[in-house]
């Protein structure tokens, strides 16, 4: 095992430096729109946009721009992607799309069905090798290489439909995955293609001493708690007593800083986290060094990003897109600005809102943060909250209080004109203790918060829930473990589920 720990060391070298600083010029993403709109040219949306003629354009990204709608998924879906799931060929994309990933969606939504096409399972795992090559600057032992990497996904199990086949990401990569890779990945095929997420966590936690992990993936709640199981189960002081080569923890989806006390008691020595920007609808960046603050993004990799300001200038108070043709790209973008994230992609999305906001930290390095949704902000009278303020407010509760707080969800009393919180943490804390210090920070962050909170918007009321309260919730509607995760501001239906629930166990 040393000898191959070796090798794959020297070939992560070499990739390393074939593919260090290259792919930011903004002529990769112009490169990347004329592909893949030569490519669907003959599509019945090809057609309907006339792509022959923007192809043949000397400014192939502005004509696109000028004729190519943005829409979100409920008009796409209207409008295209069902006849496509209804086995359509030639429709967004050449020939039937196969396979559909069921994207989790936000908590009480119904699945939505993301198109995966040959090109884009190929652009996915291009970049896994490229994002591999990046370990290289951490500079880890032989021993490292020869370790496993555990995906802590969804089920691998995939379901055959009358037109096409459909599951979780994880599973359809994994259908393709290579017969090399294969014996380096955990928890193996028979246990990722366990559904329930309870039997899978207690196989993963049965198998736990016979693998040698050097990198676990996925949303951090739920690794997390396999981790602690894990530590349960066999009497260990840290998870590094059965897993001494891990070293590496690659993470995404959700605001990373509030997890870092548990991911603190379960660790026995230092752990690089590798933040990622990976969704059903692509691979979007990756973060190249712990020691960078964002993520850098993909320009050669089968996806044009185009992004809107996020402000009430292209936005109305529901959030939604004022104008469905003005957007900027990525020479025209600024620094510290939050923008809704739109694509066209490889798999047949075209100018598709993906739902996310991102900020540019480093314009030049094309590299962003995730700070929120479109969706996820909270604005009950003008204060326009969004999730970037809310993570910032409570990580300095959690600081400033010296507690953890792993979890907390919001959403709008209407009726009394206020917000109301759910703090989620085990450390003794009361719920009158955590508002002043929240909604002081809050005030001094957002001005609109400030001015609200003086003539319109009443008191918050804060509630402390033991931690373990949202992911019984979870567990309660079908969405334990995977990539599922909790909403930080609810929607109405989220809100009375979770009110229902809260309700249900007496707290």
């Amino acid at each position: 095992m040393p000898i191959i720990g070796k090798l794959l060391k020297k070939t992560t070298e070499i990739s390393y430096k074939r593919n260090f600083n290259k792919g930011k010029e903004y002529t990769n993403q112009l490169k990347t729109l004329e592909k893949i709109v030569d490519k669907a040219k003959s599509t019945a949306f090809g057609q309907r946009y006339n792509f022959p003629l923007i192809i043949e354009q000397a400014d192939v990204a502005e004509a696109y721009q000028k004729v190519v709608p943005i829409t979100d998924y409920d008009e796409f879906y209207d409008e295209w992607l069902k006849d496509s799931i209804a086995g359509v060929k030639d429709h967004t994309w050449p020939g039937r799309i196969k396979h559909y990933a069921l994207s989790s969606g936000t908590t009480g939504s119904p699945s939505k069905r993301i198109p995966v096409t040959d090109e884009m399972i190929r652009s996915f795992q291009k970049t896994s090798m490229r994002q591999i090559s990046t370990l290289h600057e951490l500079d880890l032992p032989d021993t490292f290489y020869s370790a496993s990497i555990l995906a802590v996904g969804g089920s691998a199990k995939l379901t055959k439909k009358e037109t096409h086949i459909e599951g979780d990401l994880s599973g359809i990569l994994k259908k393709y995955t290579s017969f090399v890779v294969n014996p380096f990945t955990k928890p193996g095929n028979k246990i990722a293609k366990i559904k329930d997420w309870n039997k899978k966590m207690e196989q993963m936690v049965e198998k736990a001493p016979d693998w040698n992990i050097g990198i676990v993936a996925g949303v951090p709640s739920w690794c997390l708690m396999l981790m602690e199981r894990i530590i349960e189960r066999y009497q260990l002081k840290s998870i590094h007593d059965i897993w001494p080569n891990f070293q590496v923890y690659v993470h995404g989806g959700v605001f990373m800083q509030p997890y870092i006390p548990r991911l603190e008691k379960v660790i026995g020595q230092k752990v690089h986290l590798l933040d990622t920007y990976l969704a059903s609808e692509g691979y979007f960046a990756y973060q190249t060094s712990p020691e960078r603050e964002g993520m850098q993004l993909l320009l050669n990799n089968g996806i044009f990003y185009e992004f809107v300001p996020f402000n009430s200038d292209f936005f109305d108070e529901n959030g939604t897109v004022k104008d469905k043709f003005e957007a900027f790209n990525l020479s025209q973008v600024t620094e510290g600005v939050d923008y809704a994230m739109v694509i066209s992609t490889n798999a047949g999305l075209w100018r598709y809102m993906i739902g996310d906001l991102v900020r540019f930290v480093n314009v030049e390095e094309r590299e962003v943060k995730i700070v929120g949704r479109i969706k996820q902000f909270m604005s009950l009278v003008g204060e326009h909250l969004s999730l970037d303020n809310l993570n910032c407010a409570v990580q300095h509760a959690s600081e400033t209080e010296n507690i953890p707080i792993p979890e907390f969800c919001l959403y709008a009393d209407t009726d009394n004109q206020r917000h109301i919180w759910f703090i989620g943490t085990n450390e003794p804390m009361t719920g009158e203790r955590i508002k002043t210090v929240i909604d002081e920070e809050l005030k001094r962050i957002n001005d609109d918060y400030a001015g609200v909170r003086k003539y319109s918007l009443n008191e918050p009321v804060f509630k402390v829930v033991p931690l373990n309260t949202f992911y019984e919730f979870l567990a309660s509607i079908g969405k334990a473990g995977s990539q599922n995760k909790m909403p930080r501001v609810m929607n109405p239906q989220q809100t009375k589920q979770w009110n229902l629930f809260i309700k249900k166990k007496g707290l």
